[in-house]
């Protein structure tokens, strides 16, 4: 059963620490009573929906702090006139992120909305254009965008305020799509605007139950808002310490069953948040961990590789995550584990050329320290565009390669029984690669 709709107040009770919340100040606007295209009757609406939920206009701004961090704050309140964005509504949201800039603050945009105000026409409309604008400005300023979706979150209010946040979350039943439930084609699945089907399609990165809600957006905001690393450190090695004798040797070893995998590597971090999906209607949870943890008190972004093929929308997301934390100043850790890129129908049409390239564009331009551990298979470019030029180590147990011996024996048109030849050729054990010059060590465990 949903839970019934809470007030934006009722809201900000629920997340903010005891006696934190601080309404910032609103701007004044004059305009005549029924709004700036004398719609008939828009005057008594408004005096309606004020008598009726005891606000003014339909965003409640201020700071609180949310377990222990400070942020900025902006609730909808649905029950007047559904939430709806309007020109004083955009005046309110100006001035909340400009404050949230003037003072270094993390927003959390708590978003309830159907959309634009009808009753103001086009002057509604262009608010999402300040919206749009003033996060922009928030995310050059490196401080970072967390968005609550409640329900509804329809309209421009999802395509600004919420699908242009940089960590998406949504609570469990919530109507979420940018179309309304009054103007969608009259066959269209309901089932496709909810706060699932975003998740599903990687325009969000998770659905909270309400009782969790204050725990998670808190952890965010610990993490994005609180001190960064200095750098990534380099895990030590979990799996086998000697190093491998033969270049086939290397290949078996990254390969086998009970090598560790990239979650044990990344329970070297406490308070981990993950982020989820590529914004594009894709998701790669099976193939690419993505995220953000704490080392010694200071966050660390990741990026990992799981042993299997990596889709596109796990490049994406890697690449995402990248740019994020770069925008953050948090270092990254990249984890690579990988027999390559996928390399199936499915994975041409959805793009792998290019988002393998944008990763490599990522990596290339970050301004932050990118550390990478090859901690198994190292498979070909699809694996070699999540690593760090010049910082990247690999594990005992693991082999970095232009191609996968069997494939390379094959394009040289060599038999089965030359493949283990074909593999110490290519001088892909972690020793090999330190002499090359390919990686900086081995690590140790």
């Amino acid at each position: 059963m949903t839970e019934r709709r809470l007030s934006a107040r009722e809201v900000v009770a629920r997340l903010a620490d005891d006696s934190t919340f601080t309404e910032l100040p609103h701007p004044q606007r004059q305009s005549g009573p029924d709004g700036p295209l004398s719609w008939q009757g828009y005057g008594a609406s408004r005096a309606r929906a004020a008598e009726r939920t005891g606000e003014e206009e339909s965003v409640v701004c201020g700071t609180a702090s949310v377990a222990g961090t400070r942020a900025v704050l902006l609730a909808f309140e649905f029950g007047f006139l559904g939430g709806s964005l309007g020109e004083r509504t955009g005046d309110r949201l100006e001035a909340a992120y400009a404050y949230a800039r003037a003072h270094r603050l993390p927003v959390v945009p708590l978003v309830a909305t159907g959309g634009s105000r009808m009753q103001e026409g086009m002057v509604a409309l262009t608010q999402l254009q300040r919206v749009a604008r003033q996060s922009a400005l928030t995310r050059e300023a490196g401080l970072p965008q967390i968005a609550v979706l409640r329900d509804p979150t329809t309209g421009g209010g999802w395509a600004t305020l919420g699908a242009g946040a940089d960590v998406v979350l949504a609570l469990p039943g919530a109507q979420v799509g940018f179309a309304g439930s009054r103007v969608r084609p009259p066959d269209a699945d309901p089932a496709a605007y909810t706060a699932q089907a975003q998740v599903a399609a990687g325009a969000a990165d998770a659905v909270v139950q309400p009782a969790e809600l204050r725990e998670v957006l808190g952890r965010w905001l610990r993490l994005l808002a609180g001190p960064p690393a200095p750098e990534a450190p380099v895990p030590r090695a979990l799996g086998a310490h000697d190093l491998p004798a033969t270049g086939w040797d290397a290949v078996r070893r990254a390969r086998a069953r009970q090598r560790p995998r990239a979650e044990a590597y990344l329970d070297a971090f406490t308070h981990r948040a993950p982020i989820s999906g590529d914004r594009c209607g894709g998701v790669d949870t099976e193939g690419m961990l993505c995220g953000f943890g704490a080392h010694e008190g200071r966050t660390v972004a990741y990026a990992a590789q799981t042993g299997k093929a990596t889709r596109p929308a796990g490049y994406r997301t890697a690449a995402r995550l990248i740019r994020f934390a770069d925008r953050l100043g948090v270092p990254v850790l990249t984890l690579v584990d990988t027999p390559g890129a996928a390399n199936d129908a499915a994975a041409e049409r959805q793009g792998v050329g290019a988002a393998i390239a944008d990763l490599f564009g990522a990596v290339a331009a970050a301004r932050v320290p990118i550390t990478t551990l090859v901690i198994g298979e190292g498979g070909s470019g699809g694996a070699l565009a999540l690593a760090a030029p010049g910082n990247t180590w690999a594990t005992p147990d693991s082999y970095f390669s232009v191609i996968a011996p069997e494939l390379a024996a094959a394009i040289l048109k060599r038999g089965p029984g030359e493949v283990e030849a074909t593999a110490d050729q290519l001088r892909i054990r972690p020793q090999d690669l330190v002499e090359l010059g390919v990686i900086r060590g081995v690590v140790e465990g």
